[in-house]
């Protein structure tokens, strides 16, 4: 029994593959049918029997093309891609079990098989790669599916930290930038990374969660293949049927995908399907493909879905302030990764791609590296121990860069049955047997032995225990890994996390982030200023309540609107929760936590009631967006294009026409595929980017008028500083001046807006502490004067109020006094003076 994890799996989209630590060193476990790499594909059969890999991977091959003679996709029983839509409540229908398969419980059927190719050993602890732009649902959805497969314990790890990680051990490079490039099956990672002496630190992170070897095979569908076909058959009615077609494409995939992997390797191919294996055309037919393509005429096909990939890693190091030159490795990570076409584009735009490691099972190598350091816990080895062994504790860093490192040995009398040697003496004796520590005494204290390393390596130690006569004692842990020279340092947050609020600046739900973007893990978080609730939640009442709405968002994403971002889940605080009489406007402190197994907790303080409400583990939601939805997406887009064009916004006309196509583009997309899961959600991701970059040329086009309001608002803090203000307020006033002519300048809407709002707020302190009771009495005289102009929700009330106010601003009161009366009228009136946006008011605000 190992205290270390040992295994890695890389669970892929379209291929997945396990290692394990042997000796050192991480080894690839073959399949069943020797290969490095299993297909992710899980197929039913009609005796109800679940075939996993190549097996499965050629029925799906079968049931698509077999498909093309009934024009029906729907008796397919074999599914793979499943990766794309983990986190999500999209199913997956098998007529033959009669049952619906989730993306969890298919990625466990690939996870158990990957576990029945180790047949001599038991284990229950794993370590699985994701890759680094998964949202927390989709690590979620990870965690689920290796519980579904058995494993007791789980740890996750980012695919470009482990990549790095096995090639971090083997290269001479050990400072500098590093930038993996991990273009899979399904999915798009861009990791930067600072090493220094071997320690790896995760700088930044970008990609694209709907990009990969999929979209490279359905452009060569749609750009080669299919015109080959209606230069050669007549398809004109199949195509125009949206089902019809897509059977189609499905099933020319299967030869894309081969086609596109043999010219990674030769300049031409084949493509010849079998006689029989197709349906018939338009007018009965049969469809044959017998064409041959080179890697020239694939080269305009797949290069721009290569460049985006290529695009998405300029646009990191850019906004790292880093150019190609400064990179030291570019390593490359995926299948598609072998082929010539992107090679050339990474060399000519970034630099020449380290080809050193495998790209197919550099994720799994490192992955066991970095099982290797993480120990199983203590209620998990409690299952495996076996107690008829001597049992010992064994302490030392995993990770160093150092090459002497301490390794402290120690009896676990409690943990052991049966009689324990009077004296113990241990061996340690490293994997190469050039190196051994001789025998030295140990016992329940401890004892402390430094251990000899070699450099740049995976440092295997076996450790053997004697007794007085010399005799060998049965004994586990035996062996332990120390890896020199490369450490992963600390995992990071890939994205913002936050919440939605409403704003006083916006008349929409704005994320406002609690958690960084490329903080180090586990890390914690909370809100910058206090928020507060806009309605009255009574004790015992659960219709009262407070929703909180979780999102996840990209680079940038602080302040922009919550629904451009990743939800997560909503939280809810109801009046059977909280301890007492919670009044509307009662300040709220949120404080998230994320550690290291990627849970999401969260907690609410009500400073009013001394009550704090916390989750340890957010339940995570699972829905996709619908149809209705999406459309409505893509037609406000439509609109802002549109307003921007006719109030001559932006003046690069070749961007707002780039920018149209790429709508365009979506909507047609969007049409051909609405019903399908996966390319809703594609859509979606897309469309949000779009959306965001329209947003931006907005607020340019609102920058005149933030301009005017902060300089008016600034000018007005000054007069009322030179009325009522002291030495703190003046102070504030002259960092405020300061800072003006630089927001001018960058034209940046957003600290502008923040500027604005902070100096009103100064401005109504100062006046409120100046004039006591007077702003009060002249709002209420001001109430008096324009009563019949008001739309009051409750005018009887209203009058009533009013009244009583006037009669006691006649008696000289305090603000104190008034102020309560007078807040009661503003909410008494169509729009909340304080928060003029409407709509849910269960949802905090600034």
């Amino acid at each position: 029994m190992s205290n270390k994890i040992n295994y890695g799996i890389d669970l892929g989209t379209t291929n997945s593959a396990i290692a394990r630590m042997e000796n050192g060193e991480p080894t690839i476990k073959k399949t069943d049918i020797g290969k490095d790499t299993m297909p992710s594909c899980v197929s039913i059969n009609k005796k109800k029997s679940v075939r996993v890999g190549q097996g499965a991977y050629n029925n799906l091959n079968s049931d698509k093309r077999r498909a093309t003679k009934t024009w029906n996709s729907g008796d397919s029983n074999t599914f793979i891609e499943f990766k794309r839509t983990m986190g999500t409540d999209k199913v997956y229908e098998s007529s033959f079990m009669n049952k619906e398969y989730s993306s969890e419980e298919l990625s466990a059927e690939i996870l158990k098989t990957l576990k029945s190719f180790i047949t001599d050993d038991n284990f229950n602890s794993v370590v699985i790669t994701v890759p680094a732009k998964f949202t927390i649902n989709q690590k979620d959805a990870t965690a689920r599916a290796a519980s579904l497969a058995g494993f007791d314990h789980c740890e996750l790890l980012q695919e470009p930290i482990a990549a790095s990680m096995a090639y971090g051990l083997d290269s001479k490079n050990k400072n500098g930038f590093w930038l993996v490039f991990d273009f899979g099956g399904g999915t798009f990672d861009a990791a930067l990374l600072k090493v220094e002496e071997g320690i790896m630190k995760v700088t930044d992170t970008e990609g694209d969660n709907w990009l990969g070897g999929k979209n490279l095979d359905y452009a060569i569908v749609d750009e080669i293949i299919i015109p080959y076909l209606k230069d050669n058959y007549v398809l004109e009615s199949i195509l125009k049927d949206d089902k019809k077609r897509e059977v189609l494409r499905e099933a020319m995939k299967t030869y894309a995908e081969s086609l596109k992997i043999q010219l990674s390797f030769k300049d031409s191919e084949d493509i010849l399907s079998n006689l029989g294996d197709l349906g018939e055309d338009d007018e009965g037919e049969e469809i044959e493909l017998d064409l041959t393509v080179t890697r020239d005429q694939v080269e305009p096909v797949i290069g721009p879905i290569f460049q985006k990939a290529v695009d998405i890693c300029k646009d990191l190091l850019k906004r790292n302030d880093l150019t190609s030159s400064s990179l030291d490795s570019l390593i490359l990570v995926g299948g598609p990764t072998f082929s010539p076409i992107l090679r050339n584009l990474l060399s000519e735009q970034i630099m020449e791609p380290d080809t050193s490691s495998d790209p197919m099972t550099v994720v799994a190598n490192g992955a066991a590296l970095y099982a290797s350091t993480i120990n199983i816990p203590d209620e998990i080895q409690e299952k495996t121990r076996d107690k008829t062994k001597l049992q010992i504790g064994l302490g030392y860093e995993p990770t160093t860069v150092e090459t002497e490192e301490f390794v402290t040995v120690k009896i676990l009398k409690d943990k052991t049955e049966g009689e324990v040697p009077e004296k113990v003496f241990a061996e340690i004796i490293r994997g190469d047997n050039a190196w051994s520590s001789g025998k030295f005494g140990i016992d329940e204290v401890g004892e402390v032995m430094e251990v000899q390393l070699n450099v740049g390596k995976a440092n295997s130690f076996k450790i053997h225990l004697y007794d007085e006569k010399g005799d060998l004692i049965p004994s586990e842990p035996g062996d332990f890994t120390i890896l020199q020279g490369t450490s992963p340092g600390s995992e990071t947050l890939s994205y913002h996390v936050g919440i939605a609020i409403k704003s006083k600046q916006k008349n929409y739900l704005v994320f406002t982030n609690i958690l960084e973007k490329n903080s180090s893990t586990p890390l914690t978080g909370n809100t910058k200023y206090p928020l507060k609730t806009q309605k009255d939640l009574r004790p015992g009442i659960k219709d009262d309540f407070i929703k909180i709405p979780i999102y996840q968002g990209e680079h940038g994403a602080d302040q922009t609107r919550a629904d451009y971002n990743y939800h997560v889940t909503d939280i809810i605080i109801s009046g059977e929760d909280i301890n007492g009489f919670l009044p509307a406007g009662s300040d709220v402190e949120i404080i998230m936590k994320y550690d290291r197994s990627n849970t999401l907790s969260f907690s609410a303080y009500f400073p009013v009631l001394d009550y704090t409400h916390e989750l340890e583990r957010i339940e995570i939601n699972t829905k996709g967006i619908k149809s209705d939805d999406l459309a409505k997406m893509i037609s406000k887009a439509k609109q802002t294009v549109a307003l921007i064009q006719e109030e001559e916004i932006l003046d690069n006309s070749s961007e707002l026409n780039k920018m149209k196509d790429e709508l365009s583009e979506l909507h047609k997309r969007f049409e051909q595929g609405k019903g399908d899961y996966d390319r809703r959600e594609q859509v979606r991701d897309n469309l949000i980017k779009l959306l965001k970059r329209l947003d931006e040329i907005e607020n340019l086009s609102e920058w005149p008028k933030i301009e005017d309001e902060l300089k008016e608002v600034f000018h007005r803090l000054e007069q009322t500083n030179k009325e009522f203000g002291n030495e703190k307020s003046t102070k504030a006033v002259a960092q405020f001046k300061e800072q003006i002519p630089d927001v001018i300048k960058e034209k940046n809407v957003k600290v502008a807006q923040e500027l604005t709002e902070n100096m009103r707020h100064l401005d109504f302190a100062l006046v409120d502490q100046g004039l006591g009771a007077q702003m009060e009495i002249g709002l209420l005289a001001q109430f008096n004067e324009n009563f019949d102009s008001h739309d009051w929700s409750d005018r009887q009330k209203a009058r009533m109020l009013l009244n009583q106010g006037l009669q006691m601003a006649s008696d000289n009161p305090s603000k104190q006094q008034l102020r309560p009366l007078v807040l009661e009228l503003y909410k008494l009136l169509p729009d909340v003076t304080n928060n003029p946006i409407k709509g849910d008011d269960s949802v905090l605000t600034d």
